[in-house]
């Protein structure tokens, strides 16, 4: 493991002491008896001094030991700079060096990071200040403007179009699409008492929140990476949060899980968990190498999702939530959902088929129109 690998993994120790009285529900991830987490990050002082270099172009520039480039690089990877984006933009990294010896020398790939809108104005909700895309936008004009080569996206932020010049051919195994519940004093959702504060930015989160428990309160400016978020929980902003569990496992920080959340008491957002890179319409030889890292069949159940999204025209002023995936007879299962904000209406819709492209794209579609139909007019009080 080279320096900006091991980096991501060392400790900056921040301990949430869980109250003695609190049970904790593993979940399928073992015993879950402390709630002590690491944050990852970059911390060696000669790495940190050219971390943040920021550039002319408006990127900042990863200055770890993969990015010092003994020569010109063969592929320049564009992300965000939190810990979850980098663990993301390592693992497509070393999936293309166990794939392609060629990648496997030093300097052969390069992490470029570029900071987006939606990283500097945390101050606001997204709803109020243009919605997902941007945290993708500036990596699409960095890509499409050839000062990178591939950009590596968490799926569930990416607009439903994409911009002109760029496709996104390649999504990778898909994690675990469930809800983390989070917190010092409870379980479960369930087991808070009336009146508590369950801190989350998104709409879906707090309308199937409120729907299941009207006696709790959201605050939904709750917004930051993960770390972030999780040192407002240990400083009591609120009682508890939600977290989606596949990040959590990027990062290895699933020892803060209290219980995790079935898909009956929180359906995910689309493409929840799922990573996507995209590349230039007219890059054949950075296709190639995506082709390579496509997982087929998350690629497909992320199509039939955004196909719903995309019907719905769903952002992020809209409670949606999607999930598609492969049952045991190897057909696809589809369930969606659409939520007034404030919890008090929720509609739901299933659907099964064909795990084909065409079929799962249709049935995304078909699922939005039903639900667009039930729901008429004015039901998400734009």
């Amino acid at each position: 493991m080279d320096i900006a690998s091991s980096s991501l993994s060392q400790a900056h120790k921040v301990v949430l002491t869980r109250q003695p009285s609190s049970r904790v529900n593993s979940c399928s991830l073992g015993s879950v008896s402390a709630i002590g987490f690491s944050l990852p990050q970059i911390s060696s002082p000669a790495l940190a001094q050219c971390r943040r270099k920021q550039s002319s172009s408006g990127f900042v520039k990863a200055c770890v030991a993969v990015e010092q480039k003994t020569r010109t690089a063969i592929i320049r990877i564009g992300t965000r700079g939190s810990p979850l984006a980098l663990a993301q933009a390592y693992e497509t990294r070393e999936k293309l060096m166990s794939k392609h010896p060629e990648l496997v020398e030093d300097g052969a790939i390069h992490i470029e990071i570029i900071k987006t809108t939606g990283d500097k104005i945390l101050s606001q909700p997204l709803a109020d200040i243009g919605g997902k895309g941007l945290f993708t936008k500036e990596i699409d004009e960095a890509l499409i403007n050839g000062h990178i080569d591939i950009a590596v996206h968490s799926m569930k932020d990416v607009p439903t179009y994409l911009p002109e010049k760029t496709i996104l051919p390649c999504n990778l195994v898909r994690e675990d699409v469930r809800d983390a519940f989070i917190c010092l004093t409870a379980a479960s959702l369930a087991e808070l008492p009336a009146g508590s504060v369950v801190g989350t930015a998104s709409l879906r989160r707090k309308s199937q929140i409120l729907h299941k428990y009207p006696a709790l309160h959201v605050e939904e400016n709750f917004r930051g990476n993960v770390q972030t978020r999780l040192s407002k929980l240990q400083g009591g902003k609120v009682q508890a949060t939600l977290l989606a569990l596949a990040g959590l496992k990027r990062l290895s920080m699933t020892e803060n899980v209290a219980s995790i959340l079935s898909l009956d008491d929180m359906l995910p957002a689309v493409a929840q968990g799922a990573i996507g890179i995209a590349c230039r319409t007219d890059d054949d030889k950075m296709a190639t190498y995506l082709a390579s890292l496509n997982h087929e069949e998350s690629r497909l159940a992320v199509s039939c999702e955004r196909a719903f999204l995309l019907t719905l025209d769903g952002s992020c002023r809209t409670p949606i939530a999607g999930y598609a995936a492969k049952d045991e007879e190897g057909n696809c299962v589809f369930r969606g959902l659409v939520a007034s904000p404030d919890g008090t209406k929720v509609l739901e819709t299933s659907r099964k088929g064909p795990y084909v492209y065409e079929d799962m794209v249709k049935m995304g579609k078909d699922a939005g129109q039903e639900l667009l139909s039930r729901a008429g007019p004015g039901f998400f009080g734009n």
